[in-house]
């Protein structure tokens, strides 16, 4: 992307979003498309023009509300921890851990619009977070906790990212939370929280997603 692609990711993400609240946590704002189609067609255009991905981070899915309301409900699991929201989409679980004070909080995204989201997310809510285009696959951990929320949902990106996890479970808590995607394993995780998370029929076939909570077991 050229040099002036950041101010242009930052310009298109709010012009096509609006400021909003995920049902489970209002305590944080957010940049969220209040429809899919607008959203999709416009960031296709930009896809052809850029190489992006379609734009996951404009919604606030099951697995990063679980997280940050966890988070939020809970602040001592993260408080003085270093922390990193993987694939974190629009960056709610990382804001939620920056509120709940931890001592650092980098979000990872491979996606430019991704990327400008959290950041101005992270902006609208006052908290301090990195949010980084980086691929960290395959990185030796330097974070004490690794969130990832929702990661299941295609079978190349969860046998990508699913060994370097376990790998990185052997010296960091790693958490998954996931809405029954289909490409969950079934084994290697052992589930800390069940909750129902409100959803819409556009996002979702029903309105409401049962979503649990796993710590992620390390690998022999």
């Amino acid at each position: 992307m050229n040099p002036r692609a950041p101010a242009e990711a930052r310009a298109f993400v709010t012009a096509h979003t609006t400021l909003a609240h995920a049902p489970l946590v209002p305590e944080i704002a957010l940049h969220l498309a209040t429809e899919i189609t607008p959203v999709w067609q416009a960031s296709e255009d930009w896809l052809a023009q850029n190489g992006i991905e379609p734009p996951f981070w404009a919604f606030a899915w099951p697995g990063g509300q679980l997280l940050a309301r966890h988070i939020l409900d809970n602040p001592g699991l993260v408080a003085g921890r270093r922390v990193l929201d993987f694939a974190a989409g629009c960056g709610i679980a990382a804001i939620a851990c920056a509120q709940a004070g931890a001592a650092s909080v980098e979000a990872a995204e491979i996606d430019p619009l991704a990327v400008a989201a959290i950041a101005l997310n992270a902006d609208a809510n006052g908290v301090n977070v990195t949010a980084t285009g980086a691929d960290l696959v395959g990185a030796a951990p330097c974070w004490d906790l690794i969130l990832c929320g929702d990661v299941c949902y295609e079978s190349p990106m969860t046998q990508h990212i699913l060994p370097w996890l376990r790998r990185c479970a052997r010296t960091a808590e790693v958490w998954i939370a996931d809405p029954g995607r289909a490409y969950l394993p079934r084994d290697g995780l052992d589930a800390l929280l069940i909750r129902e998370i409100p959803t819409t029929m556009e996002l979702e076939d029903r309105t409401v997603r049962r979503t649990t909570l796993y710590r992620v077991r390390p690998a022999p």
